[in-house]
């Protein structure tokens, strides 16, 4: 009876962890890394086919992205989860398939070009299919036999819709050990979901600890009035607010806060400001948040259903599906509101909307949720200067701004609630899910300040549940950086771009200048552009 830990082993994403039970095995989340790789995750110990279940949290692709490589590579079993992160999973694993195509297509243009090999995709939209058609709903609370001696009981986690702890019955023999999976809990007074659910006992717990060493920042703001003078601020000037959102979950929260601003007149003379929701993604999981059951939400939102009233709608909402209507929100120059994703800013439509409005004074960036390390979200937030997106040098001019203590994970206060909510103090609380410095310190806090037994595993570590130790403890492996070469050739690049792009300026402003000259300037802009062909090609 083992935990091998593999992903968010002192890292924030790539949740994974495999379980032997009685020669039988199944893995709890099987996510995809997203932002910096700190760390080397060790691989799946057993091939894929000899999975018997998994188990999954919630549908964010930092712990559900990886599933469909699990059928890829020969997985046939079932993957339980609640009836709403089916729903949500659905949608979500088909776009990240259809991301891994789309990457895989450009990088074989390019390897082409320069006479290599096709580049596969990950996973294809057939493997995600795949996947969908094994995803098992299971309802909160409901006991489910799904192996020979495990028992899994999903309870609400208040992060996301759907989103659960998992409570794990694994009898050997005639042992009997509880493991919980914490799964991300959730903040406090979210709109539309319920509140984190505690749970009383267990023998062992896994725990996420994404901010164990802080708390959110003016947590007790008024998110909808904060949300509201940022809006009335950026329109009274004539700018656009840019808000990259995840597209599951924060997006809708912020169509609330938008219905509510919009309901009570917090944002007075722009009438029914625009608002564009520019995320194929989000505008269907919009729809699937009002299809799921009124359990789901908590008792405004499942009011506000009830009486016919659609929470997340409100006039001047417009939905942008198609690359020509994402394409046409920027050529309209009217103050407005854009919610895009990549939440963190790392793909998506939200680049185009930050090439268009990052380098404008008028313009605010506003941020709603957690920024992790190496993201092109977090830089902006850290104060970078100047970013190259699409290989061109932006300046960051544009307002940036962060919508306080709006995050749908718990902050330390929170996640020690949950953890103080167990009546018997587990024999061991093992820490993943956050980034190295913020794993080791929460551990060290529930070690030296609350007195449990508790442990923050690297990628690889297994733990023997029955001998209550650790059998195999490997040495972290920092994943490959970057060398200062790379980096240098990088800058020189960036400072390249930036020059080309300066040139094309001082082009279009010399409309009017003697045609003598301008042949003159022609040829020499052609010669250079021959040289920097020559060198292209070394």
């Amino acid at each position: 009876m083992k935990l091998t830990f593999l992903g968010a082993a002192h890292e924030v994403t790539g949740s994974c962890t495999l379980i032997e039970i009685g020669g039988q095995y199944g893995l709890v989340d099987c996510g995809m890394e997203q932002g910096e790789d700190m760390y080397v995750n060790q691989a799946l110990p057993v091939a894929a086919e000899k999975l018997d279940f998994v188990l999954l949290t919630h549908a964010h692709i930092d712990h559900s992205g990886l599933i469909p490589l699990l059928f890829k590579t020969g997985y046939t079993g079932p993957v339980y989860a609640t009836s709403a992160t089916c729903h949500l999973a659905e949608i979500m694993l088909r776009d990240c398939a259809h991301i891994q195509e789309s990457d895989a297509e450009w990088k074989t243009r390019k390897s082409r070009r320069a006479g290599g090999p096709e580049v596969l995709p990950v996973y294809t939209k057939a493997d995600a299919d795949t996947a969908i058609a094994h995803l098992r709903p299971v309802e909160y609370g409901e006991e489910v036999h799904i192996a020979e001696g495990v028992i899994v009981r999903f309870t609400d986690a208040g992060h996301l819709m759907g989103s659960a702890s998992i409570e794990l019955w694994l009898t050997e023999g005639n042992v009997t050990k509880k493991v919980v999976f914490s799964g991300d809990i959730g903040n406090f007074n979210q709109p539309l979901i319920h509140d984190p659910h505690y749970i009383s006992e267990a023998d062992y717990v896994v725990t996420e600890s994404t901010y164990g060493d802080r708390l959110h920042e003016n947590a007790d703001v008024n998110n909808i009035q904060y949300l509201a003078d940022c809006i009335q601020r950026v329109l009274d000037r004539g700018g656009n607010v840019i808000i990259p959102s995840f597209a599951v979950g924060r997006t809708q929260e912020i169509l609330y806060f938008i219905r509510e601003i919009k309901t009570r007149a917090l944002v007075t003379g722009h009438g029914d400001f625009p608002v564009y929701v520019d995320s194929p993604l989000a505008n269907e999981a919009t729809g699937i948040f009002l299809q799921c059951g009124r359990h789901y939400f908590d008792d405004a939102a499942a009011d506000m259903l009830s009486r016919g009233i659609n929470p997340l709608m409100s006039p001047g909402v417009q939905l942008s599906v198609s690359k020509q209507e994402s394409v046409a929100i920027n050529a309209n120059r009217d103050p407005k509101v854009i919610i895009a994703s990549s939440g963190m800013c790392e793909a998506g439509r939200i680049r185009h909307h930050l090439k268009h409005n990052l380098w404008r004074r008028e313009c605010m960036i506003l941020f709603v949720g957690y920024q992790a390390v190496g993201t092109t979200g977090r830089r902006i937030r850290d104060g970078a200067k100047k970013l190259s997106i699409f290989n061109e040098e932006i300046y960051v001019n544009a307002e940036v701004a962060y919508l306080p203590g709006k995050s749908g994970h718990a902050d330390k206060n929170g996640l020690l609630r949950w953890i103080n909510a167990f009546e018997k103090k587990p024999q061991m609380v093992f820490v993943n899910h956050g980034d190295p410095a913020v794993a080791e310190s929460y551990k060290d806090c529930l070690a030296q300040e609350h007195g449990f037994t508790a442990s923050a595993p690297y990628s690889g570590a297994v733990f023997d549940l029955l001998g209550n130790c650790y059998t195999e403890t490997p040495a972290a492996i920092p994943a490959a950086k970057r060398s200062a070469k790379e980096k240098r050739g990088n800058a020189a690049h960036n400072a390249l771009l930036a020059a080309g792009e300066r040139l094309m300026q001082a082009i279009r402003s010399c409309k009017n200048a003697p045609a003598k000259e301008l042949s003159r300037l022609t040829g020499q802009v052609n010669s250079l552009a021959d040289k920097l062909l020559k060198l292209a090609k070394k």
